[in-house]
């Protein structure tokens, strides 16, 4: 069974009212609340409580979503997919990559460099 995707979502495909290109068809669980919204601005809108990032210490658990097949992936096995889905090899949108931070808890800057 697919999870549950919250928030303004407007197709099938978790595309939404703030990001609805071919492309954005994935949803990211968030770790205050271990729901899947499409994006930042929908959990803004729907929930009630701030986001928090996907934490370190859970990498190894499902937190990203294909909306084309409903596959749940590790934040590692998305960010090392190339912008495809593993499963279906649907096309997802490179540029949420600067929109880590939003999600993961990084120790990388939006260009993928390392911390200091």
């Amino acid at each position: 069974m697919r999870p549950k995707v919250y928030g303004p979502v407007v197709d099938e495909a978790t595309r939404c009212k703030h990001y609805h290109s071919d492309l954005d068809i994935i949803a990211l669980k968030f770790g205050c609340c271990e729901r899947y919204y499409p994006c930042y601005e929908c959990h803004l809108e729907a929930a009630d409580h701030p986001p928090k990032p996907w934490p370190r210490s859970r990498a190894d658990e499902p937190a990203v979503l294909c909306g084309a097949c409903g596959h749940e992936m590790t934040v590692q096995a998305y960010k090392g997919s190339g912008f495809r889905c593993p499963s279906c090899q649907a096309a997802f949108n490179p540029g949420c990559r600067l929109h880590y931070d939003l999600y993961f808890e990084e120790d990388c800057d939006k260009d993928g460099n390392q911390r200091i």
